[in-house]
């Protein structure tokens, strides 16, 4: 009984995903969603008061299926995170329905800020690692870099979205580092950085 909740549950999450993703949350609603989950309304509400509480869970839950990268800790490790999640951003259906809400939240009342701080906390992590292996300039404040990197990243994603559909994302966040990267680290550090778009070249 519980195993069939939970994958009830999360058949109804992938479903919010896509609706929202496809039309936003104006566009969507918990019939939509429902019909497109395959489930009985009972067992959605069971799950989701709302179509409020659905687009909560997408936006708090858009990280659930990725892979972060696992090569070496510090800049390098926050750098290939960042144009992963710009590669993924155009093939993760519930990443990119949660960023999504989450930018266009102010529609609908939501407030959800966590996951913005969610972030800003996983890519502080990334450099403080940074720090202890000596890769921050002195002044560097990780918390702030942390929190402008994750404004910066939503920007950028908007506005690639307008521009190419996110086709061009990846080389957005790209040039997002070889701006930022002279104030967060000395040349000898950024001369041993790879920024790579689309998971392969090289693109200095």
């Amino acid at each position: 009984m519980q195993e069939r909740a939970v994958r009830t549950r999360e058949v109804l999450l992938r479903a919010a995903a896509e609706v929202f993703g496809e039309v936003g949350y104006p566009g969507a609603s918990i019939a939509k969603i429902i019909d497109r989950a395959g489930v009985t309304t009972g067992a959605a509400y069971f799950h989701f008061r709302s179509k409020e509480g659905l687009a909560r869970a997408v936006i708090r839950e858009q990280a659930a299926d990725l892979d972060f990268p696992e090569g070496e800790a510090g800049l390098q490790r926050l750098l290939d995170l960042t144009l992963y999640l710009a590669r993924e951003m155009r093939r993760n259906t519930l990443l990119r329905a949660g960023v999504r809400l989450a930018v266009e939240q102010s529609e609908a009342g939501l407030q959800e800020y966590s996951i913005y701080q969610w972030w800003a906390e996983r890519f502080e992590q990334e450099l403080e690692e940074a720090r202890e292996r000596g890769e921050l300039l002195p002044e560097a404040d990780a918390a702030v870099f942390a929190s402008t990197l994750v404004a910066a990243f939503t920007g950028a994603q908007i506005m690639s979205q307008l521009a190419s559909g996110r086709a061009d994302l990846p080389g957005r966040i790209a040039n997002l580092w070889r701006c930022l990267l002279p104030g967060l680290a000395p040349a000898d550090v950024i001369d041993r950085l790879e920024i790579t778009v689309d998971g392969g070249a090289d693109t200095r």
